[in-house]
């Protein structure tokens, strides 16, 4: 079992170059959707001090305006806390006749609340469970399907049958009283970060075990009006219910199940026979853990046509070992390993 990747300084110091122009830029940027906490202006300051000719228009109400920013013409780039929804990956591409182009400019968070946090999956304390792989979390919190999700492609591959459910205790391999018993599941109602779960492990289905309690981020502007004590929020579930069940499982963010006893983590395996990765700063920022989510740029780029040399620079900066430090040094997001900057460098040649 992993319990911890490389430190993130040492990363960026050995395996990231320093930014350095390939060309001189001049002229507006227009940024519409997220500030992402400040980074985004800390990257824009750092930027135009080597790029002194760059100029930012921002408009930064919410990642729920980036898309629908470029869409409409109004941004060059779109920066964003999530994936897309359903409704923004079609309505781009049917305004334009091909794909949205993505870059991950950052890691969510661990602990650090409201900052696109990977997601943890938790159990009450006394039950021996200690490690679920990805296909296993599908069986448990999904249903049978005909297909799922690949942007806005309905994908026969996504599919499953009702042989790949997982309902008791015993199909995971516990024995005795655990047998026979039925897995109650718990987790987030509607939202980007159901919409995140729904992607990595149900296939981008919306098909769950008809058992799912949902609950929504306590101490949030999603609280009903009716429910001035918070039960619909997901501390009142970890703690008052999930600590008291002891056949439950649930998946939520860390910063939600802080200080809350009667439950512990369960490490995950992206793939069957491990290796199990334990949820920890260390493991997010290395990404060798497989619920960490993404923090995205989002531009318009027709196909076989460059980017703009002006948003390709600024991007650049942003995936150099100068950008990816900024993130460090402000702590609201993980910045990335060197691998994922490679990737995602290579979507803008």
């Amino acid at each position: 079992m992993l319990a911890a990747g490389a430190p993130a300084s040492a990363d960026l110091q050995t395996d990231l170059p320093q930014y350095k122009a390939e060309r001189h830029v001049a002229g507006t940027i227009r940024n519409f959707g997220f500030g992402l906490g400040g980074v985004l202006k800390l990257w824009e300051q750092a930027f135009t001090k080597l790029q002194p000719e760059i100029r930012f228009d921002d408009k930064l109400p919410t990642s729920d305006a980036a898309i629908p920013a470029l869409v409409t013409g109004a941004a060059d780039l779109a920066p964003d806390g999530g994936e897309p929804a359903i409704t923004e990956t079609l309505s781009f591409y049917e305004s334009f006749g091909y794909h949205l182009t993505s870059v991950v400019v950052a890691s969510g968070a661990y602990d650090v609340e409201g900052r696109s946090n990977g997601l943890v999956v938790y159990v009450n304390k006394d039950n021996p469970i200690s490690q679920l792989t990805m296909r296993q979390l599908d069986g448990i919190f999904g249903a049978e399907r005909n297909g799922g999700l690949v942007g806005f492609k309905w994908t026969l591959a996504g599919g499953r049958g009702p042989e790949g459910n997982v309902r008791t205790w015993g199909q995971l391999g516990l024995t005795g009283a655990w047998a026979e018993r039925p897995i109650t599941t718990y987790g987030h109602a509607p939202s980007g970060t159901s919409r995140f779960f729904q992607l990595k492990v149900l296939h981008n289905s919306d098909k769950w075990n008809p058992n799912y309690r949902e609950y929504v981020e306590s101490g949030s502007k999603m609280i009903g009006d009716d429910d001035p004590t918070q039960l619909g929020g997901l501390r009142h579930m970890l703690a008052d219910e999930l600590a008291h069940d002891k056949y439950g499982i649930a998946w939520t963010v860390a910063p939600q199940a802080r200080d809350v006893s009667g439950i512990k983590p369960v490490a995950l395996a992206a793939r069957d026979g491990g290796p199990y990765v334990v949820a920890n700063k260390e493991n997010f920022q290395s990404r060798a853990y497989p619920l960490v989510r993404s923090i995205y740029i989002y531009l318009n780029r027709a196909p076989k046509q460059q980017i703009d040399p002006k948003l390709k620079e600024f991007l650049r900066f942003i995936l150099s070992r100068d950008g990816q430090q900024i993130v460090e040094r402000d702590g609201n997001y993980l910045p990335l390993p060197a691998s994922i900057v490679r990737e995602q460098l290579a979507k803008l040649e």
